[in-house]
């Protein structure tokens, strides 16, 4: 059994390197290892070659924050799941989602679509979202994870019919096409530039995160249990959910909203590695990293106009969703 877990740690570390090879060598241009290589060890000899763009200024930004992305977004629907002990639930449903979501409609109608301010905004009524869900959750304090969950369903309802507002208003021309392209959940148009917004953000999310795994592991056992081993609990709780609300506003203010992976993912490496919280955050990052990636390849590769990633992972993760439906019949583990 350990034999095997080894093995499929080596696979899953494995994963993100190889799909970051393969993001950078398949598209609609496609680029040879060779080719790639003699690009990387001379960049300067072919400035303003075609190559060298695609390679620089697309396929290598591209594919740093798609790993990003994926990788926070899957440690962090794990951290969750855990802390909830329910699988069925992931960073969409304390409300993040569709408050970034609002927050970069507000932007497009506001400021013309400047792309600077709709990421400012997307992060920041992320975070808002999550801490209204919050407050709302602390309104009862006989089940306040429950709490906590339907307070986030009300806080999504309430930014959802604002950004249909939103959309209602907006420019049919100029600003709704915008608006509803970035709801879809999107890798295009990105560079360096979105990567250094998110990376600083997204790292502390998956680094604190993993820090707090076997005080998520304790809080599995139930409040009683992890207050008797000298686990602060509402100080536990708090930061689990700021740490994944922090990832989680920083990606999606970047690439729009992508579904399921936070899901998906972290079920996937519990099946495979047990329930140790402290195994289960770092390597749902880097599977989700991998996975994202693989994704995005195929979402620009196979139609000559590219598709939005946010709808193929909605594909992979609706059946696995009513897959875990019939498994646990809706409950926790």
């Amino acid at each position: 059994m350990e034999k095997r877990k080894k093995i499929i740690k080596i696979l899953i570390i494995a994963l993100p390197v190889a799909a970051f090879i393969c993001a950078l060598i398949f598209g609609r241009y496609n680029l040879g290892l060779d080719k790639i290589f003699n690009l990387v060890a001379s960049p300067e000899s072919f400035k303003g070659n075609v190559s060298y763009s695609v390679l620089f200024n697309i396929r290598i930004p591209r594919a740093l924050l798609g790993l990003l992305v994926g990788g926070v977004l899957a440690a962090s629907g794990a951290g969750l799941q855990g802390m909830f002990k329910n699988p069925l639930v992931d960073s969409g449903m304390l409300g993040v989602s569709s408050g970034a979501g609002f927050g970069a409609v507000l932007g497009i109608i506001l400021f013309n679509n400047s792309y600077a301010l709709t990421i400012l905004f997307a992060f920041g009524f992320g975070l808002l979202a999550v801490f209204l869900s919050y407050l709302i959750g602390t309104i009862y304090k006989s089940s306040p994870r429950l709490m906590l969950v339907l307070g986030g369903v009300i806080v999504s309802s309430l930014f959802s019919s604002l950004v249909s507002l939103g959309k209602f208003i907006a420019d049919p021309f100029d600003q709704l096409p915008s608006i509803v392209f970035w709801l879809m959940g999107s890798l295009a148009n990105v560079g360096f530039t979105e990567v250094l917004y998110i990376v600083i953000p997204a790292f502390a999310s998956v680094i604190g995160l993993t820090l707090l795994g076997w005080k998520i592991n304790v809080l599995s056992l139930g409040d009683r249990e992890a207050h008797s081993l000298g686990v602060n609990i509402k100080v536990t709780k708090a930061l689990v959910v700021v740490f994944c609300s922090l990832g989680t506003a920083a990606v999606v203010s970047v690439c729009g909203t992508i579904g399921w992976i936070g899901l998906v993912i972290p079920h996937i490496v519990r099946m495979l590695l047990g329930s140790d919280n402290k195994a289960i955050i770092p390597y749902s990052f880097l599977l989700g990293a991998g996975f994202l990636a693989v994704i995005d390849i195929f979402a620009r590769s196979l139609t000559g106009a590219e598709l939005p990633v946010g709808m193929l992972t909605s594909f992979v993760g609706v059946p696995f969703y009513i897959f875990l439906l019939r498994r646990t019949r809706g409950g926790g583990w």
